[in-house]
């Protein structure tokens, strides 16, 4: 099972990065890690349905004009390198 993943989410108002945990105990310190990205506007921890086999996930809002595509990249690639540096 992978550590995490991300998905990038659509909505009309909007376009947010969901990530969802293997491990939630995690939650809040991911939320801490994720808060050095200028780009980011706000982090939330949320109740997910259970549709995506997670309790939780974690919800980032970007700042207007940022390119979202780059931005999960970015992401993915600081938690990867994050989790490998705490486990």
């Amino acid at each position: 099972m992978l550590p995490f993943r991300s998905e990038i989410r659509n909505s009309p108002t909007q376009p947010t990065i969901k990530i969802f945990l293997s491990d939630e105990s995690l939650d809040e310190r991911i939320k801490r890690h994720l808060q050095h990205f200028k780009e980011i506007e706000e982090i939330e921890i949320c109740d997910s349905i259970a549709q995506n086999r997670a309790c939780e996930s974690i919800t980032i809002y970007l700042k207007d004009d940022v390119d979202i595509n780059k931005m999960k990249q970015s992401i993915d690639s600081s938690l990867w390198w994050y989790l490998k540096r705490i486990w």
